[in-house]
């Protein structure tokens, strides 16, 4: 895979992840909800999918998703702080 944009990102709310699935493998930013407020707590893309921009497509569009549902965004994950500065 290539191009970034032939990416394509799940949203798994029963689990509480955002998914990208390619090449047999599974990249993921997990989140932990309380209230209206929402933790990022991990990413995390497997050595054969990364250098493809996949963690920032999720970062992205986890954030995207926090903030049109109006959550209070915190990150425990040192990857996100990147995006929420």
């Amino acid at each position: 895979m290539s191009n970034q944009e032939a990416v394509t990102v799940q949203h798994q709310v029963d689990r509480h992840r955002f998914v990208v699935v390619t090449q047999g493998a599974e990249a993921v930013l997990e989140y932990h909800l309380d209230g209206q407020s929402i933790d990022f707590q991990r990413t995390f893309v497997p050595p054969a999918l990364r250098g493809q921009a996949i963690a920032e497509k999720l970062v992205r569009t986890g954030l995207a998703w926090a903030k049109t549902e109006n959550f209070n965004i915190n990150t425990s994950c040192s990857y996100v702080v990147k995006f929420i500065r």
